[in-house]
């Protein structure tokens, strides 16, 4: 049988698990209703967190689809995945046109000598303009360095929601037939590889995890045979070499593993029976063959502290509070989350970085669901040193916004030492693209909601690590810090609103040093919200107010991760998320800054 294998890579919300399921719904394998975003959180958000496997069937022919996230943060998932495929299938949106996260899968695509098939996804929209997204897409592709062969790619367009594809806008199409046909065209076929008598060679560009088999390894077979029970050599990019034994293996049909006796050159399976192997790694047969290419994955760029939480409301939520739990449960996260590294060093603190706020908040917000109670500590930016030249990350932020509002962002993003490269206009629209630190991105995104009225966009990509932009003074609101214990009341709450901008609802429990609201003002200050008011039996007029509280800004993993200051912490439980000073006293705090 032939193999095609095929990656589908683009921005976020661009539509390729819409395509993804598409495909898997005509060609049989998945009913109405299933779909490749199988995770909770992922279907909540409407987001790919992880790359995920899935195999069609048409016309004799197998076609192994990887679909891959779209979001900045999880970029390390995409770039292995790219290692183990032989052509991609980059989905556009026809209105917005190729975004950051598009240039920075097609440029990873690109260099390892992939020939893209571009799909002008979303036709149907209103203001789609699908012959100047094709232009765009052409300019990136020569931006990028694609060579001519590259640059002379095949065009699908496609309604991803409604399953029609189509070569030209003038056809008739009721289905997906013109994408296969075109993927069975122009994919070069991966079972070609298979030669008798070769030693297999295999290398994982996944981890899965399974609760009776342990690590299962996803990898793309390029030589050889490789059957169940089979004695392997593990070796790593340095050469070193380990022996282990293959117990069980899968192949894909749909979005299930089918257990499979052997899996041939040009396949993708998944292997269990390896506990320690790594992404990167060369399974192969033969104990002298040399190892395959080394996968590269990026390095982190945030970093930040997971405690064990000692609030006064610690344990009354969580099942797994101790710090032993905690590590054991960040152990088994390293298993599969490639992006991730960890410093068990500390006995109660372990220091996590990652990719991005969005990367470790999926990882709490995972965590909490499960059970566990913990607090963290404010993110904070990888710096090194080289050269004896200080460097932090730089990201590449792109703005799309309505006219009005350019002005207040790129004030907003200039004080956070962001430099405007580019400005296009389109109608009422304009994109804005910037360059900048890291740090300036932390904590903004709320505010951008607020500069655009939550009619922007905004997305970013890392770009590497550059020279340090020096300080900068983003936060200019101050904590407002409960200095009682007990339930929060609204008479007290209303006289607190004026203030700044309130976090709780009235009746939620409170503790002394809990951050319960900012101040507009910028300075600290201590509150009592369990004041009530004073009654007496003397009836006045003015004494019967109505009370109007205005609806609390909640505060969820992102936005705590966000709001807070260094000297606090964001306690994380199964049913709550917290903001809390370090020092919970008046008294330890001012000691503190002493």
């Amino acid at each position: 049988m032939e193999i095609r294998n095929i990656a589908i890579i683009a921005h976020v919300d661009h539509g390729k698990t819409t395509l993804t399921d598409a495909l898997l719904r005509q060609t049989g394998v998945a009913e109405e209703g299933v779909s490749m975003d199988s995770n909770a959180l992922e279907r909540e958000r409407g987001i790919t967190i992880y790359a995920k496997n899935a195999a069609v069937f048409y016309k004799d022919t197998k076609i192994n689809i990887v679909d891959t996230p779209g979001h900045a943060d999880f970029g390390s998932e995409v770039e292995r995945v790219l290692r183990s495929i032989d052509s991609v299938l980059l989905v556009v949106d026809a209105q917005e046109g190729p975004m950051p996260q598009t240039r920075f899968v097609l440029k990873k695509s690109l260099e390892l000598g992939l020939k893209p098939i571009v799909i002008i996804n979303k036709i149907d929209k209103p203001a789609a303009d699908p012959a100047r997204c094709e232009d765009d897409v052409l300019e990136l592709f020569m931006e990028l360095g694609a060579s001519d062969e590259q640059c002379n790619f095949t065009v699908v367009y496609a309604i991803g929601k409604q399953g029609i594809a189509k070569m030209k806008l003038t056809d008739e199409s009721k289905d997906l037939t013109p994408l296969l046909e075109t993927i069975l065209e122009k994919v070069p076929s991966s079972a070609a590889m298979f030669t008798e008598g070769n030693a297999a060679l295999a290398q994982p560009f996944n981890l899965g995890y399974d609760n009776f088999l342990g690590r299962l390894a996803i990898v793309r077979v390029y030589e050889g045979l490789l059957k169940t029970g089979d004695t392997v050599f593990v070796k790593k990019p340095t050469g070193e070499t380990r022996s282990g034994k293959i117990t069980k293996m899968f192949t894909f049909k749909g979005l299930q593993k089918i257990e499979a006796a052997e899996v041939s050159a040009g396949d993708i399976a998944m292997i269990a029976g390896l506990p320690d192997i790594f992404i990167g790694e060369t399974i192969t047969t033969d104990e002298n063959a040399n190892p395959l290419p080394a996968i590269a994955i990026d390095e982190p760029t945030i970093t930040l502290n997971f405690l064990v939480n000692n609030s006064p409301f610690a344990g009354r939520e969580g099942k797994f509070v101790t710090s032993r739990q905690i590590r054991d449960r960040l152990e088994r996260e390293l298993e599969i989350n490639v992006g991730l590294r960890i410093n068990f060093d500390s006995a109660d603190s372990f220091k996590v970085s990652g990719r991005g706020e969005l990367h470790i908040a999926i990882l709490l917000e995972n965590m909490r669901r499960e059970g566990y109670e913990m607090q963290v500590s404010q993110p904070q930016v990888i710096v090194r040193e080289e050269e004896g030249k200080k460097l932090e990350p730089y990201e590449e932020v792109i703005v799309d916004t309505p006219q009005e509002y350019q002005g207040a962002i790129i004030e907003r993003l200039g004080t956070r030492k962001f430099v405007m490269k580019d400005l296009k206009v389109h109608e009422n629209q304009v994109r804005l693209i910037f360059e900048g630190p890291t740090r300036g991105l932390l904590g903004y995104r709320n505010q951008f909601v607020l500069d655009t009225k939550g009619e922007g966009i905004l997305s970013s990509r890392v770009l590497g690590f550059r020279e340090y932009a020096g300080e900068i003074k983003k936060r200019a609101v101050g904590s407002m810090i409960s200095m009682a214990s007990g339930k929060a009341l609204g008479f007290s709450l209303w006289n607190l609103q004026e203030r700044g901008v309130l976090y709780i609802h009235p009746a939620t429990e409170v503790y002394e040093g809990q951050v319960i609201g900012n101040t507009s003002k910028g300075e600290e200050m201590t509150v009592n919200p369990t004041k009530g008011k004073n009654l007496t039996n003397v009836r006045a007029s003015s004494s019967d107010e109505a009370i109007n509280l205005i609806p609390p800004y909640e505060i969820t993993i992102e936005r705590g991760l966000e709001v807070m200051a260094e000297d606090e912490y964001l306690e994380i439980t199964p049913l709550s998320v917290r903001l809390r000073k370090q020092q919970l006293t008046e008294n330890d705090r001012t000691k503190a800054r002493r």
